[in-house]
């Protein structure tokens, strides 16, 4: 399993020993879309959604997400979150909704995990406010778009 690090020599999954390892500031950004119908979009931008404003409460969830990240995946270190930002963007050529979520720390390990988990629960929260009009929607795009911070430096999605 080279190169794995949540993995032992014998292949049992482990949670990484980072003592060793320096604390520096870390940043990650991470991006979704919730991609609906266009009537669907425009109950959204008019906060004319039956369960209320569809953006401020995805952007808690988010935030919420982004800080509970260690307790929904089973390898990730519970790390001391400094600033959590969830941004939506309504779309009309998707049409739908564009997510981005940023999370800082400062400490010995990356915070991509957080940034993932926080524009993924922003994107499940805005399906699930909307979902009695359009359970057609499609969740889509998650990726890392960009990661700084520690000894593997800074990455930028092209």
């Amino acid at each position: 399993m080279s190169g794995l690090t949540h993995f032992d020599a014998s292949g049992a999954a482990q949670m990484v020993d980072v003592s060793d390892k320096d604390v520096t500031s870390r940043v990650a950004v991470a991006a979704a879309y919730v991609k609906m119908l266009p009537e669907t979009l425009a109950l959204v931008q008019t906060g004319a959604a039956k369960k209320g404003d569809v953006l401020g409460v995805a952007r808690l969830a988010g935030i919420m997400g982004a800080k509970r990240t260690a307790d929904l995946i089973p390898l990730c270190h519970p790390l001391p979150v400094t600033k959590v930002r969830v941004d939506l963007t309504c779309d009309e050529a998707l049409p739908g909704v564009r997510i981005e979520a940023e999370v800082k720390t400062t400490g010995q390990t990356g915070v991509e995990m957080e940034a993932l988990t926080a524009a993924s629960t922003t994107a499940l929260t805005v399906y699930d406010m909307v979902k009695a009009v359009d359970r057609g929607m499609e969740i889509g795009g998650l990726h890392v778009t960009l990661k700084d911070g520690g000894k593997s430096g800074r990455y930028t999605a092209p």
